[in-house]
């Protein structure tokens, strides 16, 4: 069957998307060529001049002890963050799934958090974290008579940043787990029963398959804004501390180029930054293709 354009000239066509095109040149398509353009130059002070270094700066952050312990942290950072965020939305939709009295209710607290700003979330933990009056000490304090230096010792710096991220992130993946929950047919659950499956073998071998196309999604979501949404709870918790325990490499980019003035080493690690999660999307897509089950 023939096909016909909805428009009579190409030219209309284009006049359309013209304005997108235009915002997309403007504000993504030339920053990022400049910024791979000046992660080859040495930059002075607010740019005041510019010298051509090649690879140089790229060979600087690769050899730096100090720039491989930050590509340390993010990759725990974001292992442990979006592992854990995904279980824990995983478990909690299951339970909102449930035929429960309240359960608009129920569902509405696991997901508000998600709608609150990252700087509000942020705040929200480095009060509950103070070591000198925050919230969880004064409780440890009355229960157990100990008070932890959360933000003093390297592991439970981490700890607090993580824990703050998962919390934004459950409500988003509930949503999305509970959506795909609630479109798995009935008839399958049943048929799986009536075949004497018990409540774990129903949910490893036929809802855990069902629910692979969004997991495959969340997973991707999730690891990217652990790369990028990380800057807030960082900025407000822990500014990177101690001892750049938890500074990641969005962080160290802002460092290098607001704070240091660094600016080409900060254009270098956002190009590496970009190249990390395009090849961590690729091969989450690839390796997963096996995993995830489609209806059909």
């Amino acid at each position: 069957m023939e096909r016909h354009s909805l428009y009579k000239s190409k030219l209309t066509a284009l006049m359309f998307i013209l304005p997108t095109l235009v915002i997309l040149i403007i504000f993504l398509y030339y920053p990022t060529f400049q910024t791979f353009k000046m992660s080859l130059y040495r930059v002075a002070f607010l740019g005041l001049s510019k010298q051509f270094v090649g690879l140089e700066n790229y060979r600087y952050i690769f050899s730096s002890p100090e720039y491989r312990k930050i590509f340390l942290n993010t990759a725990i950072f974001v292992v442990l963050s979006v592992v854990i965020s995904l279980v824990i939305g995983l478990f909690l939709a299951v339970l909102a799934n449930q035929k429960i009295k309240g359960k608009t209710v129920f569902r509405l607290l696991l997901i508000w958090p998600y709608a609150l700003p990252p700087a509000v979330a942020g705040v929200i933990f480095l009060f509950l974290f103070n070591e000198q009056s925050g919230m969880v000490n004064y409780i440890l304090k009355h229960v157990a008579n100990i008070a932890l230096p959360w933000l003093s010792k390297s592991y439970l710096a981490m700890g607090v940043v993580i824990t703050a991220f998962v919390w934004k992130m459950v409500g988003y993946n509930v949503v999305f787990y509970l959506a795909a929950l609630q479109n798995i047919p009935k008839d399958i659950i049943e048929a799986a029963k009536v075949e004497g499956a018990s409540i774990f073998q129903t949910f490893f071998k036929v809802t855990l398959p069902m629910l692979s196309p969004i997991t495959l999604f969340l997973v991707v979501t999730n690891t990217i804004a652990a790369f990028f949404e990380s800057f807030t709870f960082i900025d407000l918790i822990t500014k990177g501390g101690p001892a750049d325990s938890t500074t990641v490499i969005i962080y160290s980019i802002y460092r290098d180029g607001f704070e240091y003035f660094k600016t080409g080493l900060a254009a270098a690690e956002s190009v590496i930054l970009f190249i990390c999660v395009v090849i961590l999307t690729l091969i989450q897509l690839r390796v997963s293709r096996r995993m995830v089950h489609y209806e059909k």
